[in-house]
């Protein structure tokens, strides 16, 4: 039974790995939409956080190792400048453009701590910035009051947005704390601007590919010096970037 249990979430991971990828979806929503698109009962275990972590940086390393170093570098320069444009307000980034996992399709998530919540809603009016309020579920769980931008990504000739998240002042040392995998949970100016340049040098030294669109394909082996086995059900598909693609689970055999 257990196995049974392991390979449902193992599979409902990477269906909505896919997802978060492709289209940008976040680990709560993806992992509904999986649920549904597999026709599993709502009452499946859903795979945690590190799970999904897991299974993005792996279907990335596999799928989109070619075009997903240069989409995170833009999506962090976007983040650099507006970060440097709010200076102020103690701007830090979070997030999958924080992480390293995003990809064109994801959203920069920066998060604004300050005595006053309503002064950055007045600077972006002072600067004629168009932004729409809303309201999204914080790090603790609680509701945060947000600003979305839609901001040009040059890169690639296409809309971004950035949304700010409001917080106080004092909320400023909770969110430094590493999180359950150990890691910083979002990093400052300075923080961001070293991974910018480093994304610079990389592409200086050409190491940073040529953009090509992401299509995911059904066999690849020698990853990193790993050969890989895929197995799944053949009746079973899931749509992923407007596409159907046949759902493989993925074991990995040095």
């Amino acid at each position: 039974m257990d196995t049974i249990r392991n390979n449902a979430s193992a599979e409902l991971a990477q269906a909505a790995a896919c997802l978060v990828v492709e289209e940008g979806m976040e680990y709560a929503a993806a992992k509904r939409r999986a649920v549904k698109q597999l026709g599993m009962s709502a009452r499946t275990a859903l795979p945690d956080n590190a799970a999904m972590d897991a299974a993005v940086r792996e279907y990335i390393a596999l799928f989109c190792a070619d075009t997903q170093p240069t989409e995170l570098a833009a999506l962090r320069a976007i983040a650099l400048t507006w970060m440097e444009r709010l200076t102020d307000f103690r701007p830090h980034l979070g997030g999958a453009v924080w992480h390293g996992t995003a990809t064109r399709h994801s959203d920069v998530y920066l998060q604004l701590f300050c005595d006053d919540p309503k002064a950055p809603e007045w600077a972006l009016l002072n600067h004629r910035v168009a932004y729409h309020p809303g309201e999204v579920k914080g790090w603790r769980g609680e509701p945060v009051q947000v600003l979305t931008l839609r901001v040009r990504n040059e890169a690639f000739e296409e809309w971004a947005l950035v949304h700010l998240m409001l917080y106080n002042l004092d909320d400023v040392r909770g969110a430094l704390k590493s999180d359950a995998q150990g890691r910083k949970p979002r990093g400052d100016v300075a923080a961001v601007r070293r991974l910018v340049q480093l994304a610079l040098h990389r592409q200086q030294l050409g190491s940073v590919p040529l953009r090509r669109r992401c299509i995911p394909t059904l066999l690849q082996t020698g990853l990193g010096g790993r050969l890989f086995r895929f197995f799944g059900h053949p009746d079973r598909q899931v749509i992923c970037h407007g596409r159907p693609h046949r759902l493989l689970l993925l074991l990995s055999h040095h």
